[in-house]
């Protein structure tokens, strides 16, 4: 593995929080557009220029708000869709291994995101 790029992303919403669905069509809801524009911040604060078309590892250290049981398999999707919004990959599809651990408890909760290219 090669370059690689850290991120401090805070807590993200659930899934019934980041989507919702009117009919046939899916939305991203008001915490998802907000956490969308916390991690396109978080990307361009590191001035990286994204991994293109690479083929890449992600490595998720998620450190809960608080003692609630939380699955933590939630949180990709959410996650990986914010970072290729934000320009770090051209699509998820991109993620040959993915990774994500339980950290400390952080008020207010948080995630510390590290992604390389492969």
């Amino acid at each position: 593995m090669s370059e690689s790029l850290l991120l401090n992303l805070p807590w993200p919403p659930t899934v019934n929080h980041y989507w919702g669905q009117r009919g046939k069509s899916r939305f991203v809801k008001r915490e998802g557009l907000l956490f969308r524009v916390a991690v396109l911040a978080e990307f361009r604060r590191v001035r990286h220029h994204g991994f293109g078309l690479s083929r890449l590892r992600v490595d998720i250290v998620a450190c809960p708000p608080d003692k609630r049981r939380r699955d933590l398999d939630n949180l990709g999707k959410a996650v990986c869709d914010a970072m290729g919004h934000a320009g770090a990959y051209a699509d998820d599809s991109q993620i040959d291994d993915f990774r994500i651990h339980r950290g400390p408890l952080k008020k207010g909760g948080g995630l510390i995101v590290e992604l390389w290219e492969m």
